[in-house]
């Protein structure tokens, strides 16, 4: 029977989504499983299957960066034989954008439109391979607008490819366009259930606040996948899961798990980094993030390294890993990418309020998702506009996301409007769904609900 993702029909759950702070991300689908031709793969009638050539192994989205860069090397080769092969240049296009990804190096994005706006010059009508290459690169840089766009187009020349569909359910989610993105992941479903589905599925629960269902999706994700790095991948998940609703030692155990398959993961050092942390492993949990940061200078988790370390009263630690995460960001803006939630939190709680807002407003207008509200809020509550950050973290919470951080900045929001009620109930929330969200707000929420005189 096929897995549904209806309330109240099949439990499956977990959806893909993007980019920064917390959300699966554009990369998890199969490259290859586009295929290099409309409708049918050069070796037969299956939409789904890998391109001709394709190296085994290589299309997985949680595939090494050394392993693609051996696939980028072979098809620089074949093109430089072959220089107008439209395909070819429209995979090698969504490779840099994975590789982009991979290494956290955003100078493959220049690299990628190139390559994908020759392939679309070569052939314009049927090259769904370089649509979704221009699709996934939009969503990268955070240009959800234009990557629901090329995803539209890809699925109008190829509408049996479960694949598209999930870049396309990407693009809705970022957008704000929940109703929308949820039919996307069904079809997807639908049409091709195994782990890259079941887990936009898993994250359509999650962000509706059934991580009971969420769990179960991420767990036949799990068991459905077929490579170390989809294993890696949906292990990590089920720790972010656990850990997000306050079960650090499931969250440990699932990510020693994953580094079991995966012992160079620098998501899974940054999971197992959080979950030490929240266990009170503080020393263990500052090597564990240090060696993700080394492998992978990922901003979000150049800023958890560093807030931790500002826990610990290690301050000229912190101030280092604030710098590198400002470098990381001008890297990201020189390069095509749309700043939004992870640099408006930063500013809000270690920079300028000011600009936070001016981050958070220009963020909304390309990713109007509930990240974004809620950074927005918190934004507007750092400059002292508590009123209209009220209205933004609402929105945040609108779904039924359990998040803990949202519901701790809509406390301490409603806290500074003076409304004791609410903001008590709110701060329980948080404390209810993970006390140790964050090693710098966490004791604040504590502080703030003994002043509220909550239990």
């Amino acid at each position: 029977m096929t897995p549904s993702i209806t309330p109240g029909a099949s439990r499956g759950r977990r959806l893909l989504l993007t980019a920064s702070a917390g959300a699966l991300g554009v990369g998890l689908f199969l490259v290859g499983a586009l295929g290099l031709t409309p409708r049918e793969s050069p070796g037969g009638s299956d939409p789904n299957a890998a391109p001709v050539g394709a190296p085994a192994g290589l299309r997985e989205a949680g595939s090494s960066a050394d392993a693609l860069a051996t696939d980028i090397a072979g098809l620089q080769q074949h093109l430089r034989e072959k220089p107008g092969d439209a395909p070819a240049l429209g995979t090698l296009g969504l490779d840099y954008v994975q590789q982009a990804k991979a290494t956290v190096d955003p100078t493959y994005y220049p690299k990628a439109e190139a390559v994908l706006t020759r392939s679309l010059q070569i052939e314009a009508t049927e090259n769904f391979t370089a649509m979704a290459g221009m699709a996934a690169l939009e969503a990268a840089r955070h240009n959800f607008a234009a990557a629901l766009d090329w995803s539209q187009k890809a699925i109008a020349i190829n509408p049996d490819n479960a694949t598209l569909y999930g870049i396309l359910a990407d693009a809705y989610t970022q957008l704000g366009r929940y109703p929308e993105s949820f039919d996307a992941v069904q079809h997807m479903v639908d049409l091709r259930p195994g782990t890259p589905s079941l887990t936009r599925a898993s994250y359509a629960w999650e962000l509706r606040g059934d991580t009971a269902a969420a769990t179960e999706d991420m767990q036949r994700a799990l068991n459905d996948a077929a490579t170390p790095a989809d294993r890696a991948f949906t292990r990590y998940h089920l720790a972010q899961l656990a850990l997000d609703q306050g079960d650090a030692k499931s969250a440990l155990t699932q990510s020693n798990a994953g580094l079991a398959a995966a012992p160079v993961s620098a998501d899974l050092l940054e999971g197992r980094a959080k979950a030490e942390a929240a266990l009170g492993h503080t020393d263990a949990a500052v090597v564990d993030f240090t060696s993700a940061v080394a492998k992978v200078p990922q901003p979000s988790y150049v800023l958890e390294l560093g807030e931790l370390l500002q826990s610990l009263g290690r301050t000229k630690d912190a101030e280092q890993q604030y710098r590198v995460f400002r470098g990381e960001e001008k890297l990201l803006t020189d390069n095509g990418v749309a700043l939004d939630s992870d640099a408006t939190l930063f500013e809000a709680d270690h920079g300028n309020p000011d600009q936070a807002v001016t981050l958070a407003e220009q963020g909304l207008r390309t990713r109007p998702f509930l990240d974004m509200h809620d950074a927005y809020a918190w934004a507007l509550h750092a400059a002292g506009r508590d009123a209209e950050a009220l209205e933004q973290s609402r929105q945040a919470t609108a779904l039924g996301m359990r998040n803990a951080l949202f519901h701790y900045h809509q406390g301490m929001i409603e806290k500074s409007l003076g409304h004791r009620d609410a903001a008590r109930t709110e701060l329980q929330q948080a404390l209810s769904i993970n006390e140790h969200f964050s090693p710098l707000a966490a004791p604040l929420m504590h502080a703030a609900l003994t002043e509220l005189g909550a239990p």
